[in-house]
């Protein structure tokens, strides 16, 4: 089965882009791909005009390459500040990691209040944050965000989003959102796509995307 076909997509330095569509559409395949953990049959895939398309999901992750999976995926039995420590083990986000760790427990302060409790006790919204911040910690040039929102209620949804909106505002890196929630995705970003079945069906800025009539029918309730 061919998940995705003829999809291109650019993301520049500093952008923040969202690829939204329904669910079953590929979304998580494009950053699988990207970070590669699947393995693209053909095409290229570059990062700072290097071509990564053979690249083992490890050395992508050395460039910068930051995957924050669907299902958070945090190590349960750590705590939440080894979780933490674990994201700096990138080498170029080591010597930093002291201030790394502070920076994000100011975006997340329940984050330092249960330092010292074990991942897997954390509510669904602060394990989000806690997977978030992990991705923080390996000072990213691209983190690509996969539904931060599933399972989460409407008010820790809220919070989360809110968060990645200060993150995007404040840090100097790429974003790459893959989310169902396309009022809020393409709220936050500066470019987007529409991806369906595995094709992209649309793509424009922020306010292309909100102003298409077809866009608000199908995914923002007719806005």
């Amino acid at each position: 089965m061919t998940a995705l076909e003829n999809v291109s997509i650019a993301v520049g330095k500093g952008d923040f882009v969202s690829i939204v569509g329904p669910n079953g559409a590929g979304k998580s395949t494009v950053l699988k791909t990207i970070s590669g953990t699947v393995k693209c049959r053909s095409g290229k895939i570059y990062f700072n005009d290097m071509d990564i398309s053979q690249l083992p999901a490890h050395r992508r992750t050395e460039l910068g390459i930051i995957h924050v999976p669907e299902g958070r995926r945090i190590f349960p039995s750590l705590t939440v500040k080894e979780n933490l420590e674990i994201g700096a083990y990138r080498a170029q986000a080591r010597p930093a990691a002291s201030e790394t760790l502070h920076t994000v427990m100011e975006y997340f302060p329940i984050l330092r209040e249960r330092a010292d409790q074990r991942g897997g006790s954390l509510s669904g919204g602060e394990q989000q944050m806690l997977a978030i911040s992990r991705g923080l910690m390996s000072m990213p040039n691209l983190l690509m965000l996969d539904e931060p929102s599933l399972g989460l209620s409407p008010r820790l949804t809220e919070v989360i989003f809110e968060a990645i909106k200060t993150l995007r505002d404040n840090l100097n890196f790429s974003v790459l959102l893959v989310e169902q929630r396309a009022l809020e995705a393409l709220e936050l970003c500066d470019s987007g796509y529409i991806l369906e079945c595995g094709r992209i069906t649309m793509r424009g800025g922020r306010e292309e995307l909100m102003g298409n009539v077809s866009v608000q029918k199908a995914y923002l309730g007719g806005l």
